[in-house]
Parts: structure tokens; sequence; C-alpha cells
């Protein structure tokens, strides 16, 4: 393994205008990594890719490397591009256990992180690493999110993440799981027991529906439920997927994995918005495509789609006549997903866009006063690298609001 991870490393020509940097969201200086690495010190690299990514071992392991770092190689233009997600987790692995919080000085204030996400977890050591007191408000048993709840084993293990929740206690960060904030608990009981600041980092865990006839029935679900847990779902023999982005292509190879003998995948352009690499990873396993198609109508034994095809504008029209039923024991619709308004019916003073995201400015202020957000709950469903990097900017704005109160309370004084 370490033989051919240096093999690959050696590929790297170092380029004096690195376009794997310009492709990676948040900027890992990735030929600068491979050299240290190569140079010896493989502590150091993963000490600069932790620096810029908390989470850079998990992003190795999930990111979608074919439009990013490894889909701008310029070797990949003629031949293959360096695998640098291979070497992010070969030297993120090794360094991650060897993390230990130190000596941090403590500043005394008190900050709320409400969901254990991406976002919340990047958040908390950021911020825990400054020296603030951080408690993570879990509304699940176990901290992850979509890490957890909607990533599938084989492409993420949870031992990752229980790897991360021993590193956030170790900071001094306390975890409470299974509290909703906006139940029991509300923002301005946080506010009143002393947290200075609250960042909202809730995902996105409300699924969007077709708005079709039959989506109510008992054979239907959908894919952020289904993949939450799903050892708790009797899905039959067959599986029509309506969808075709990353989270449809991690149903149906779950679904294979879990006794489904027949999946099928619709989409309605022939362009299907998951990784290829995902895609293609599907195809291997078993599950069939059916592109060009929209659905009119689900039912008990299957679901009916109607061909879509482009006009001589290029827009998608339905060609009348062309419905056809596909059949199916269980259906499971995965076309996105919105936040939740919890949190937002609970608290004054929050804006949201018409799509039930919160609002704020380009450094996660939102419109309420000490109360920042970050993630899929602000940018809609996106990729954890794009979380992790938002959240990075996020981090120091909450630091330097809490800097500001300091100051303003010695002031006063």
């Amino acid at each position: 393994m370490a033989f051919n991870i240096i093999t690959e490393a050696r590929r790297c020509l170092n380029c004096k205008k690195p376009m794997c940097v310009e492709g990676c969201p948040i900027s890992t200086r990735i030929p600068e990594v491979i050299h240290t690495f190569l140079e010896g010190d493989i502590d150091k690299a993963g000490a600069m890719l932790f620096e810029n990514n908390p989470l850079s071992v998990i992003c190795s392991l999930i990111c979608n490397h074919d439009n990013q770092c490894e889909g701008h190689c310029v070797l990949g233009r003629k031949s293959t591009p360096v695998h640098f997600s291979s070497i992010e987790n070969y030297i993120s692995d090794n360094y991650f256990d060897k993390l230990e919080a130190g000596d941090i000085e403590k500043k005394g204030m008190r900050v709320a992180v409400i969901g254990g996400g991406p976002a919340g977890i990047t958040i908390a050591i950021l911020l825990a690493r400054k020296g603030y007191d951080i408690t993570i408000f879990e509304s699940r048993e176990k901290i992850g999110g979509v890490l957890r709840y909607g990533i599938p084993e084989f492409r993420l293990p949870k031992s990752f993440i229980e790897r991360y929740k021993k590193y956030l206690l170790s900071l001094g960060i306390r975890i409470r799981p299974n509290t909703s904030i906006g139940i029991t608990i509300t923002v301005d009981d946080l506010f009143r027991d002393g947290y200075r600041a609250v960042f909202i980092g809730t995902g996105v865990w409300r699924p969007n529906t077709l708005h079709i006839k039959g989506e109510s029935l008992g054979n239907v679900h959908f894919a952020i439920n289904y993949l939450t847990n799903p050892d708790v779902y009797a899905l039959g023999d067959s599986l029509n997927i309506i969808g075709a982005g990353n989270s449809a292509m991690d149903v149906a190879r779950t679904a294979l994995r879990h006794g489904c003998k027949k999946v099928t995948v619709f989409s309605r352009s022939e362009n299907m918005a998951a990784n290829i690499s995902e895609i293609e990873y599907a195809k291997f396993d078993g599950v069939e495509f059916v592109t060009g198609v929209e659905p009119i109508e689900i039912r008990e034994d299957g679901t009916v789609f109607i061909k879509s095809e482009k006009n001589s504008e290029g827009k998608r029209v339905r060609v009348e006549g062309s419905e056809k039923l596909y059949p199916a024991t269980s259906t499971i619709i995965a076309v996105s997903q919105g936040p939740r308004n919890r949190i937002v019916s609970s608290t004054t003073g929050l804006d949201i866009t018409d799509k039930g995201l919160l609002v704020t400015n380009t450094y996660g202020e939102t419109t309420r006063d000490g109360i920042f957000a970050a993630g899929d709950v602000v940018l809609g469903a996106r990729t954890v690298v794009e979380a992790v990097n938002y959240s990075k900017q996020v981090a120091n704005t909450m630091d330097e609001y809490l800097q500001s109160l300091t100051e303003q309370g010695a002031a006063d004084q």
C-alpha cells in the first residue's frame, strides 16, 4: 500500500500553476503536501491537510475528486491524473490519531453548536482550539449528521466518525445527544444560560416531494429517510429510484446489499447529476438505468413514467402517449431535500428564503445578532467539503464577534 502511494505521489509534476488546487473547493495546497510527504515528513504533511481542512480524512473518501482536484490535474488531459484522494487518505489517516489537544488557554466564553454534522463538527473543532467552551446539541443519538445517516458504510465507515467524536471530547467539547433545539430547549434558552454565540448547522433533512399521485402509498419512501437506517425497510425484490444524484446511487447500492434483486435508477436527463465514479460503481454493482423519462404516478405495482426529450429550443418536453409502467415492489424518491423549520419557528429575528434556508451574509451572520449559520441549512444540499470551507470562514467571523464582546465588556468596566 505504502509503495503504491509513494509511486503515485512521485507522478505529481509540482506545477507552477497547480490546476488541482484551483479545482479543490477548499484550496488544498496539493503539490506542497505531496512534496512534504515525499521529503519524508508525513506528520507535517498531515498537519498541513488538517489545518486547511479539519475533515480531510473524511473528504479524501467522499469528495467528488473526478470533478475537483483530480479532474483538474494536467496529467489527466492525456493520461491518468494523480490520484490525490488516495494520497490524502493515506497521510490524513496516519496523522489523525496523532492529534493532541495540547494546552489551550480558555477564554471562559460558551458557544452553542446546533447540529453535529460536517459544519457543526468543523466549527466546534476550530473554536475549541481557540479556547471557547463548546457544546454540540445533536438531535439524534450520535453525531455525524449526513456523514453517519446519509452516506453508506461502504463509502464512509462509521469508525471514522467515532474517531472524530474521540477527538472532540479530547478538546473538552461537550456533546448533548437526543436534544432538538426548538422543541424543549430554545435558542433564547441558550442565551439565557450564558452562551455568547450560537451556530446553526442543522443540515437539510426534509425530503423534497414530486407532488404526483401515489407519494403517500405504503411502498413509497424518501432517500434521506431510507439511508438513515436501511435495516428497518422492507423493499421487496425490486426497487425504482426517482432521481440520479449521489444519494440515488447510495440508495441503489445499499438496496442491493439489503436483498433487492433488481434496482433501477430513473433520470429526467441523459446527463445524470451523480459523480461519474459513483455511477460506474453502481453499474458494476448491477444497478440498471433509464434516462429521458419523468415520473407521473406511483402505484403499488410500480412507477409510471413518460418520455422526456429536448425540443428545438433546448427545453425538455413530455412526449404525449409514451406513458409506461415500470414494475417494482417499492419506489424511493431521491430528489434532494430542504431544511426543517423547527429552530426558525421558535426563534425571533431569523429570516429565511422562499426555500426555507437561513438568510446569512457572506460571513455566516444571520439576521439576529449572535446567531451564525453555515452548511446545507444556508446553501441547500451541497458537498461536505463546501460545508467545511464555508464553516472555516464562519468560525473566523464568530471568533471576531466574541472578541468584540470581550473588548466591549472591558471598556464598560
